[in-house]
C-alpha cells in the first residue's frame, strides 16, 4: 500500500483513495521526516521543519460515512 501512495506522490497525485485498502491520502510536496498518529487510524506526515505535508486516513469509508449521510440528509431537506 505505501508503495502505491509513494508512486502517486511521485506522479504529483496529491489526493488519493485506495479502495482495496480503504485508505484516503492527502499530500503536499515535501520529504517525510516523521509520521505521527494524531488519532486512531489518522496519521500526519511531517517534513524536517515539523510542517504537515500529508494526512492518511485508514478505514476511510467508515470515517467519512457519518459525514456523507449527514450531508445527504441536509441536501434532501433543501429540496423539499
Amino acid at each position: 500500500m505505501a508503495s502505491n501512495i509513494m508512486k502517486n506522490i511521485k506522479a504529483k497525485k496529491l489526493v488519493h483513495y485506495d479502495r482495496e485498502s480503504d485508505v484516503f491520502y492527502i499530500g503536499m510536496k515535501g520529504i517525510e521526516e516523521e509520521y505521527v498518529e494524531v488519532a486512531p487510524g489518522i496519521g500526519a506526515e511531517l517534513d524536517e521543519n515539523g510542517r504537515v505535508i500529508g494526512i492518511e486516513i485508514l478505514n476511510a469509508s467508515k470515517v467519512f460515512q457519518p459525514m456523507i449521510k449527514s450531508i445527504g440528509q441536509k441536501a434532501l431537506a433543501t429540496i423539499k
